[in-house]
């Protein structure tokens, strides 16, 4: 699928509404990145090179924790993804992130997305869209994990997205929620 920019303008537009031609420009940016299942998109301990837009399927960030994968963060269709901190340090984190499912994504790299800032000011509020929605996203789900129960994380996970579990596995959603698998097993007997 490319990145036509009707299309990137769809998947914009719930943040930041441009002209389309705004959108053509930014879309010849776009690399298209086609992944598999399992298959790794950013290895533990290496530097961040894309922003990265969901377009099929479904991806995680995982980090180490006495040799098992834990999961901070689920990725569906039309989400920006980014191992933000590394991307704009350019350094390497602690972070994985891993196709759950095969995958498209449209990726702009570090390099082209300076080069877009640097160009008009309008490539300075996509990226500011583009963080502010990475941003609130984690931002939400930090306090969701601080102040609400597994059980009220899982009514929530279910409410918003329920689509989820029949797509990525119980012990990814359980890691994701910070519960063992069988604990999200008691769980979803109580619901």
């Amino acid at each position: 699928m490319e990145p036509t920019p009707e299309k990137v303008k769809q998947i914009f537009d719930p943040y930041y509404i441009a002209d389309l031609t705004v959108w053509a420009e930014f879309s010849k940016n776009l690399e298209v990145r086609i992944f598999q299942k399992n298959e790794i998109i950013k290895e533990y301990n290496t530097s961040e090179k894309y922003i990265n837009i969901l377009i099929s399927g479904s991806a995680a960030h995982f980090v180490l924790n006495d040799a098992k994968d834990i999961c901070i963060n689920l990725f569906y269709e039309k989400q920006f993804f980014s191992d933000y901190l590394s991307l704009l340090t350019q350094t390497p984190t602690v972070i994985k992130t891993e196709c759950l499912e095969d995958a498209v994504i449209w990726s702009i790299s570090h390099t082209e997305l300076n080069k877009l800032y640097s160009r008009s000011a309008t490539g300075l509020f996509i990226g500011k869209a583009i963080s502010d929605v990475m941003f609130i996203r984690k931002q939400s789900e930090q306090i969701n994990l601080l102040t609400l129960t597994p059980g009220e994380r899982y009514s929530k996970l279910i409410k918003e997205r329920p689509e989820i579990f029949q797509r990525t596995s119980l012990k990814t959603i359980a890691s994701y929620l910070g519960v063992t698998a069988e604990s999200l097993s008691r769980i979803r007997k109580k619901q």
